[in-house]
């Protein structure tokens, strides 16, 4: 077997195969000799079949077949001994024979060679987040609107109260789709409804009615409504007051809290915001640190695997939005940019993985099941069930990997702590 290798890009191999005619020849001819020995033609006894008539009828059909085997196992040997390490399989063509040998060109791209550099100099800033007893007292409020009832008021509305309303809307004195509804509730001051709506409904009673104007934005989403005037002519049922409830025993227990009352409740809410921090600062981390080799290492990446990979976030968009129809799936052009930099961090990670020796430690992964497991009332019979299911195991260990190659990061980085109060940094975007 003879092989040529050139190079036509910076990724892109084309490599020229030549295989001795005799070697597919042999395996024809043994093939042929096989079938012929249980062949069923018309006019022949089995095994008596003539070899120029096995040949005739079979010739065609088996010669393909040798020569895509041999095509399949020639280009996978040429590899190894050109030391290649293709990304994605092979464009096959300009097929030739010239009496002695059978020759094609397989067309691929190849792993860039990484050589990683700066990994100290990836720069990073951890926030240090703080909890005190206003966040504390914040988020029991919050869970208490998670619980409020509504009681009807005598008096006009304000802000925070919910209005209960009909409602029918014209431009330009047409009635226009989604103009009306009947009994709404709206909750003034949550941006339920555009601005100027809300804003006519303060200071109703039940039983008023009243005409409002309302300008659609510019931007609206329908298209025949935006930058227009609506009038909406507004029937009031009722004025409704939010009623919190009290911050006591049977209030925990609305939360599956039935031993320790309140202090235990409490306990619980402080916990769950810790572990929510730390859920956004790994996250807001693991970010900067992956940014940051991405900027230390610039590589090229094969475009087979992007493609690769854009294919699989679309199937993966297309779960999340329950469409079936792939006329329907989300353009396959949207998913190139961060299918590319998936692409280039695995290329990076793979390599830091390998060249530091990381593995999978027993406690790393067992912690990371206790992660995912927290949130469960039953936590611990969850970390037992996920711990002995091989499946869900071999799709966290590599998480666990790809962590271990970030904190080994993080540690050889330039960390910086910026301490933070847990109110301004968890209502800030992840970055």
């Amino acid at each position: 077997m003879n092989v040529t290798v050139e190079s036509t890009g910076a990724l892109e191999r084309r490599m020229r195969v030549e295989v001795p005619i005799e070697r597919i020849e042999s395996e024809v001819d043994a093939r042929l000799k096989s079938v012929g020995r249980t062949a069923k033609i018309k006019g022949f006894r089995p095994g008596k079949v003539p070899a120029k008539v096995v040949r005739k009828n079979y010739g065609p059909q088996i010669r393909q077949e040798v020569l895509g085997e041999i095509m399949q196992k020639s280009y996978s040997d040429a590899v190894v001994q050109e030391k290649l390490r293709p990304a994605g399989g092979p464009k096959i063509d300009n097929e030739d024979e010239d009496g002695k040998t059978f020759a094609y060109v397989a067309t691929f791209e190849v792993l860039p060679e990484v050589e990683l550099k700066d990994l100290d100099k990836i720069k990073v800033e951890k926030p240090e987040v703080s909890i005190g007893d206003d966040d504390l007292d914040d988020m029991l409020l919050s869970l208490r609107k998670q619980r409020a009832t509504w009681e009807e008021v005598d008096r006009k509305s304000k802000d925070g109260d919910r209005v209960v309303v009909d409602f029918t809307g014209t431009v330009d004195g047409e009635a226009f789709q989604g103009g009306s509804g009947t009994e709404i509730p709206v909750v003034l001051g949550h941006g339920q409804m555009l601005p100027d709506f809300e804003k006519g409904l303060k200071g109703l009673k039940a039983g008023d009615e009243k005409t409002i104007k309302v300008k659609f934005p510019k931007d609206y989403h329908a298209e025949d409504l935006a930058g227009k005037t609506a009038e909406f002519a507004i029937n009031t049922h009722r004025v409704e007051k939010e009623v919190l409830p009290e911050l006591n025993d049977e209030f925990a227990e609305s939360f599956s809290v039935t031993e320790g009352g309140m202090d235990q409740f409490r306990q619980d809410v402080r916990e769950n915001m810790e572990r929510e921090a730390k859920q956004k600062v790994d996250s807001d981390v693991r970010e900067q640190v992956l940014e940051g080799l991405i900027e230390k290492n610039p590589i090229d990446v094969p475009q087979a695997l992007v493609h690769e990979e854009m294919h699989g976030m679309q199937r993966e968009a297309m779960q999340r939005l329950g469409v079936e129809d792939e006329d329907q799936a989300p353009p396959l052009e949207n998913f190139k940019e961060p299918a590319q930099k998936r692409v280039c961090l695995g290329l990076l990670l793979r390599q830091l993985i390998s060249e530091q020796s990381i593995t999978v430690d027993e406690g790393a992964l067992r912690s990371r099941v206790e992660e995912m497991c927290a949130g469960y009332e039953n936590s611990g019979e969850m970390v037992n069930m996920y711990m002995s299911n091989p499946q869900i195991m071999q799709q966290v260990e590599p998480m666990v990997v790809e962590q271990s190659a970030v904190d080994w990061l993080l540690e050889n980085g330039k960390v910086k702590v910026k301490k933070v109060a847990f109110k301004d940094y968890m209502h800030q975007p992840a970055s």
